[in-house]
């Protein structure tokens, strides 16, 4: 059996996301979908003060994050997510100097 060309290679995804609770304290619930990125073997989190960077394989990222996402949703409640994609790994650990 033939593999296609999207079998044969891996895609790198890199995500930024922003996460805002609706609700008086929303400090826990951002942590805790950070803390549970974080806890994932595979893929790269970088946190600051506006929004939380995932870089990894396509599957276990978009995977990783449809998890996530309904598991705070259930936990914490109502809650908007603003997410970004671009189809490369731009994980400032591999190319610290941001070179193209």
């Amino acid at each position: 059996m033939e593999l296609t060309s999207m079998e044969q290679t891996s895609m790198e995804l890199s995500v930024e996301i922003s996460k805002y609770p609706l609700a008086d304290d929303y400090i826990p619930a951002i942590k805790d979908f950070i803390d549970r990125l974080q806890a994932i073997e595979g893929l790269s989190v970088v946190g600051n003060t506006m929004s939380t960077q995932v870089f990894g394989d396509y599957d276990l990222v978009m995977d990783t994050l449809k998890e996530e996402i309904r598991r705070s949703y259930e936990q914490f409640g109502k809650a908007i997510f603003v997410c970004k994609f671009i189809g490369a790994n731009l994980d400032p650990a591999l190319n610290p100097h941001g070179d193209v």
